[in-house]
């Protein structure tokens, strides 16, 4: 065909307006044209590309090229998904299929930067230079050859060092509704958790949010041993996608160093609408409020991607944030993750709005390692903590109206006895740090007393 003889006659002098930094593939030789743009999907004939693979859509010569990737083909034709902005595309636009799959630069320059879901500075220091190029959707790691999680990790927050222990290597989920403090949660932890590396993930938040955590939760101090991976939600949903995945293969990197990393992810639920927006631009058919079946696919495959290495490597403790649209915890996403993660820390709006920071519903979340890590005098107080707990706020109708008399029951006057001494030791100050030490030393006092 002649529009796509001439296409290449002009290829030479196309690619020289690539510039995507982190990609490293070479130009197939094949080039189409843009026939068709529905909403975000764009619609491509004349060339071939496998799924995940990328392309360059020119936008003239005074405009650089847009970047989108391959989500699907039907009939001789490819769907592409822009990664950037799309003003300025035109019918027939010229596009140009690269090979050698995805590869994102990553390395140690990466650290105290902020960078966004394609890996370019957001923070004008400059280009950073890559140590390595790594797959974005990493490499599968047989189950098998995974080291066990043996070691608790100290969060610096007492609730969760005394009663949800967590270890190193674990993935746990930080469910809530909005506004209960699941950003101040997640910042806190940045600042107390003992890591090598923290690689924060902000996907599908405020923009705003970003620059607030990094200035006010990490800090200069902190941000020296941190990445940002930074994907509003302004960004396309291919981006926000990929903030997810890229903040994922950069804590790999560092796994695969030695490094004990800190992946924070805010969050899981935005991941998933992404995909859910890529899915049914595509035509896929919705299955469960509005998610594709392709969603509930995706979730595993990026959190199984944490977790510990193999033995004698590094690890990566997860925690990913799951917003509960409506406080409504058989959310799907918020389900679906429950069933994939290595526990969950519940949120609730009711301890929020009595005053109680942070708001952890402890009779709700369960850490589904702190049986391998905790020895059994730790774990028979952190039981006998949650028992007295449980018991108050069972009761906690009739005690309020004043129809409990006092010595009906001895365990419910011990909870009546202990509960302001419960209460005081779920509450935490944003600046207040406890190490796990200081966090079983503070359980073991309330309940002796």
């Amino acid at each position: 065909m002649q529009w796509q003889q001439t296409l290449n006659d002009n290829l030479k002098e196309k690619l020289q307006h690539l510039h995507h930094s982190s990609i490293k593939a070479k130009p197939l030789k094949v080039a189409g044209r843009l026939v068709r743009m529905v909403g975000m999907t764009l619609e491509v004939v004349g060339t071939f590309a496998p799924i995940g693979s990328r392309c360059q859509i020119m936008r003239g010569v005074d405009l650089p090229p847009i970047e989108a990737e391959v989500v699907g083909f039907h009939d001789g034709r490819l769907f592409l998904m822009p990664i950037g902005d799309t003003q300025g595309l035109s019918p027939n636009a010229e596009v140009l299929p690269v090979e050698g799959g995805v590869k994102v630069g990553v390395g140690p320059n990466m650290l105290g930067r902020v960078i966004d879901g394609s890996g370019a500075p957001l923070d004008g220091l400059g280009p950073i230079e890559a140590a390595a190029y790594v797959s974005l959707s990493g490499e599968r790691i047989n189950p098998l050859s995974r080291h066990p999680i043996t070691e608790p990790l100290d969060v610096g927050i007492k609730a969760i060092n005394g009663l949800l222990t967590l270890g190193k290597g674990q993935r746990v989920g930080l469910m809530a509704g909005t506004g209960v403090g699941k950003s101040v949660l997640l910042g806190m932890m940045t600042r107390y958790t003992d890591a090598d590396i923290v690689v924060v993930g902000l996907v599908g938040e405020r923009g705003r949010e970003v620059n607030e955590f990094v200035r006010q939760n990490l800090g200069e101090e902190g941000l020296k041993r941190s990445v940002v991976v930074a994907t509003p939600a302004d960004d396309a949903p291919l981006m926000r996608l990929h903030g997810a995945m890229l903040a994922t293969a950069i804590a790999e990197y560092f796994r695969e160093k030695g490094h004990n990393v800190l992946l924070l992810m805010d969050s899981l639920t935005r991941f998933a609408q992404a995909q859910r927006e890529i899915a049914l631009a595509v035509g896929e058919p919705p299955a469960s409020k509005g998610y594709p079946p392709s969603v509930f696919a995706k979730l595993p495959q990026l959190v199984e991607r944490a977790g510990n290495g193999k033995s004698g490597g590094g690890s990566i403790t997860a925690i990913y944030t799951v917003l509960a649209e409506g406080d409504d915890q058989s959310d799907p996403i918020v389900d679906s993750a429950r069933g994939v993660l290595d526990g969950h820390i519940v949120l609730s709006r009711q301890i929020a709005d009595s005053g109680r920071y942070p708001a952890i519903d402890v009779e709700s979340s369960v850490s589904r390692v702190m049986v391998d890590i905790a020895d059994e005098q730790h774990l028979a107080m952190a039981r006998r903590f949650k028992q007295l707990y449980s018991t108050y706020q069972q009761n906690h109708d009739l005690i309020s109206v004043g129809a409990y008399r006092k010595g009906s029951d001895p365990e419910i006057d011990q909870a009546i006895q202990k509960y302001p001494d419960l209460n005081g030791y779920l509450s935490q100050g944003i600046k207040d740090h406890f190490s796990v030490a200081e966090s079983i030393s503070g359980l073991q006092s309330v309940l002796n007393r």
